[in-house]
């Protein structure tokens, strides 16, 4: 069985002293939780000696069928390559793998490696795996959300079809615990040795670099990444893999080490996952030469990059973000977790001891997330939310899942589903349209764009602007669908090649499941563009409003990018947009010129006709106005309005504008702040009159008079003291204390009867001259004796000259300076020495004589 020389090597591979528990967990319990540090041999040896092709202790004996599921293409590609050459055959006899557009799997082998999304689409065919003795679920750490539903659905088959279906989670840094937990208290088995020691050097930049927003990175730090790989090529043996976000990152970096001075020895490749297939096979079977290798988080497991020995960690990850406000969703760059941190350095120790540039300080490290978000978490879950109702479960309340769904998120996925037709609106129940959306692998939106678009520009033409939508098209390619459709079709790169082959699945899925529809219909390649994204995504159909902005018609604000080829445009479709930091509207990153009975017929549910009683430029405005969603397409003046639409619109000004719109006479004024006043002092039953508490409590004061208001200068002609009377607590008897507890005015010692102010509630303010107050000892009190009221005691020319809530104390110790500064200018006015015994007065000392003298 052993062919190939390297193989007796790889059984020393650590993770082969874990393979008699492994074996002794899945012949008991039936699963187990694999944890194997990266290196250890997990992904290639554990499925071989799950299905009986290697000799090892713990090897199964017998012939067994092995599934391998992985996270990504590139990984079960490499994953099975690795395998067979191991055992010294070709991919397709003993082991072989399945990713979607592809499938090298031979009659006799043993050991399948497919993607999760593969596998979950087997599933849904064929809930008993027939054939299949063990699932192993590798790089489940990732919480991918196509793994954590593929483990739920396993857990189901076991429980209620086949229980003697062995199962594998595995992973070399994950929430152990977790996952035996879900897999219903499987133990947990691990490999403890690692294959290589890996040193840890901190390489933080000299100078602060500004953290990730949304996609943007500080260019700073791109900079510093380039610094630190050529700083290991000079101190360190062997190839360099360095670790960025995403794929314009390493666009960036790659500029920066061009030629890496003038080192021609040294090539530096590109690894992501929209890399041609020629670039991934060329880096993962090495070279003579010294190797850059540039890669996403796809080069983070699952696979050896041969000749490594040196690993530059940037730090940074992108992770799904789906803003349900506006229908958006988006890749975010995020600071990397603990758990990819130790993935990510694991690549450096596969073949020999190495070493890992962290790109941060090892301060910063104790602070990172332990584990990455959970996909559930964060991503859009209307392919979950659809797989689950085919499932049967249509909430997901009854699948074993690590994290539950977001209800939010769910409840989002529903409307989704239900408006393209996947599933009942009613119960979320999986109709049978939704059953043949499943089965094609595509994201909901797109699957009803491909099944309903055919019929309308054939099979084939729709398939092939799916396909575009399916995996978004290079940047250069332009935000024109129909013109990175045209470039596709011209393409000779690595992305045109996948197009072509996902292209022909699709078109072969559409006419399997709906019956053939037919070649091209009518309609040059821009409508065929703008129909398929129309119906993938009707709620973003916009329309120009000016400046290259457009209202889509989910109430978003969309804006082109300067230069774009969709500038004039009176419709769109947007296929693909992102919000940036910051910014209110959406960016259009990929769209399409349409007309309006496109976007009329995809986005028929959003069309409504009825009538509208807005408040509009101060007034009421009656209108019934023909919408697409937030669209407006045609309004006609209203004659003959709904009672209750007027009403709701008058309210609306009040919300917007408060209620100055009323008639506020000086008593309606001072009746609010009195009321104000006591509600703060004495709190119920006097009620609050602020702006939203009388918003709030319309229907108890402002009736009737509201439902006979027509527009706003029928508002304006409203008695607001007349109507705020009505909360007065009439029903305790309290309203009758009203001018006792918070009187209008106050009479003071000379007899006048002064005016209390409350415009502050606080404080109400009694404004008097000094000369009238003459012998009151104490300030006088209002509120039941509880609020001294302020005392602005003025000059006889009504000028204020003292402020106190405390006469006595002003009689003692105030007054003396007020009167010398005061008695001079007003000789004519009495400024007695003893203001508390003197007799009070409004008039001059001279008038204030005649009356005593009765003349």
């Amino acid at each position: 069985m052993i062919r190939n020389p390297a193989l007796p090597a790889a059984l020393e591979l650590p993770v082969r002293d874990a393979l008699p528990a492994l074996r002794a967990a899945l012949e008991g319990p039936g699963s187990a939780v694999l944890c194997a540090p990266p290196g250890t041999g997990k992904t290639t040896l554990v499925p071989l000696a799950l299905a009986g092709l290697i000799e090892a202790p713990g090897a199964f004996e017998g012939v067994r069928r092995v599934l391998v599921a992985e996270p990504r293409r590139i990984a079960a590609r490499a994953a099975a390559r690795r395998m067979a050459w191991l055992l010294g055959e070709q991919v397709g006899e003993s082991v072989g793998y399945t990713v979607r557009g592809e499938r090298v799997v031979g009659p006799h082998a043993r050991v399948e490696v497919v993607t999760t999304g593969v596998l979950l689409q087997r599933l849904q065919r064929d809930q008993e795996l027939t054939g299949v003795d063990v699932v192993v679920i590798d790089e489940c750490h990732e919480r991918h959300l196509d793994a954590d539903t593929v483990a739920a659905f396993l857990v189901d088959v076991r429980a209620a079809l086949r229980p003697e279906l062995r199962l594998v989670a595995a992973s070399a840094t994950t929430d152990a615990q977790g996952w035996a937990r879900v897999l219903g208290g499987a133990p947990v088995v691990e490999a403890r040795g690692t294959a290589h020691p890996v040193e840890v050097v901190w390489a933080p930049p000299a100078r602060e670099v500004r953290p990730p927003h949304g996609m943007r990175v500080d260019p700073a730090l791109l900079t510093h990444v380039a610094s630190v790989v050529r700083r290991a090529l000079a101190e360190r043996d062997g190839d360099v893999l360095c670790f960025l976000p995403g794929v314009g990152e390493i666009a960036r970096v790659a500029g920066q080490l061009g030629g890496l001075g003038g080192r021609e020895d040294i090539e530096v490749l590109q690894v992501h996952g929209r890399a041609p297939a020629a670039v991934q096979d060329a880096v993962l079977a090495g070279s003579p030469g010294r190797r850059v290798v540039l890669a996403t988080s796809v080069a983070e497991s699952s696979l050896t990059v041969p000749g490594v020995r040196v690993v530059v960690d940037s730090g940074l990850a992108r992770e799904p973000r789906v803003d349900h406000a506006r229908g958006l969703s988006a890749l975010a760059t995020v600071r990397a977790s603990q758990a990819a941190g130790r993935q990510r350095a694991g690549r450096a120790g596969r073949e020999a001891p190495g070493a890992v540039y962290r790109c941060w300080a090892e301060a910063e490290d104790g602070r990172l997330p332990r584990f990455p978000a959970p996909e559930i978490k964060v991503a859009d879950l209307a392919a979950f939310a659809l797989q689950a109702a085919c499932w049967g479960d249509p909430d997901a309340s009854g699948l074993a899942l690590l994290d539950p769904p977001p209800g939010g998120a769910m409840a989002a996925a529903r409307e989704v589903l239900a408006a393209v037709g996947a599933v009942d609106g009613a119960t979320g129940r999986v109709t049978e349209r939704g059953t043949r959306m499943a089965r094609v692998g595509l994201h909901p939106r797109l699957a009803r764009a491909l099944l309903d678009a055919g019929p309308r520009v054939g099979a084939r033409r729709a398939a092939e602007v799916v396909a575009l939508l399916s995996e978004e098209p290079p940047r250069e390619y332009g935000d024109d669908l129909a013109a990175a459709w045209r470039a596709a079709l011209r393409g000779g790169d690595g992305y045109a090649a996948r197009w072509r082959t996902e292209t022909r699945r699709l078109a072969s899925a559409a006419e399997s499941t709906a019956g053939r529809a037919g070649g091209s219909r009518g309609g040059d390649g821009g409508e065929v563009c703008g129909v398929v994204a129309a119906l993938a995504f009707p709620e973003r159909v916009a329309r120009g409003v000016g400046g290259g902005t457009y209202l889509m018609a989910n109430g978003t604000r969309a804006e082109l990018r300067a230069g774009s080829s969709l500038t004039g445009a009176e419709w769109i479709a947007v296929a693909v947009a992102d919000r940036p930091v910051g910014s209110g509207h959406a960016r259009v990153l990929l769209g399409a010129q349409i007309d309006e009975d496109i976007a009329r017929n995809a986005a028929a549910p959003l069309h409504t006709r009825r009538d509208e009683v807005t408040w509009s430029g101060g007034d009421l405005t009656a209108r019934n106005v023909e919408r697409l969603g937030a669209i407006e397409l045609a309004a006609r003046p209203l004659k003959d309005v709904d009672l209750t639409l007027v009403r709701e619109g008058l309210l609306t000004g009040l919300r917007e504008e408060g209620t100055a719109l009323l008639k506020w006479s000086r008593g309606a004024q001072e009746l609010r702040e009195r009321l104000a006043f006591l509600h703060r002092q004495l709190g119920a039953p006097w009620p609050d009159v602020s702006e939203d508490a009388l918003y709030a409590r319309v229907d108890e004061w402002l009736e009737p008079e509201l439902s006979k208001a027509r527009r706003r200068a029928d508002l304006a002609r409203i008695d607001a003291g007349q109507a705020l009377a009505r909360l007065l607590p009439w029903a305790t008897g309290e309203a009758a204390r009203l001018d006792a507890l918070a009187p209008e005015r106050l009479e003071v010692p000379s007899g006048s009867r002064i005016r209390i102010d409350y415009a502050d509630p606080e404080q109400p303010v009694l404004a008097v001259k000094v000369q009238e107050m003459f012998g009151l000892a104490e300030t006088p009190r209002i509120a039941d004796g509880g609020v001294p009221v302020l005392v602005h005691l003025l000059s006889p020319a009504g000028r204020p000259a003292a402020v106190t809530a405390d006469l006595a104390s002003f009689w003692r110790e105030g007054y003396r300076a007020v009167r010398s500064e005061l008695r001079g200018r007003y000789p004519k006015h009495p400024w007695p020495e003893d203001p508390a015994t003197a007799e009070p007065t409004r008039y001059t000392k001279a008038r204030q004589a005649r009356r005593r003298d009765g003349s």
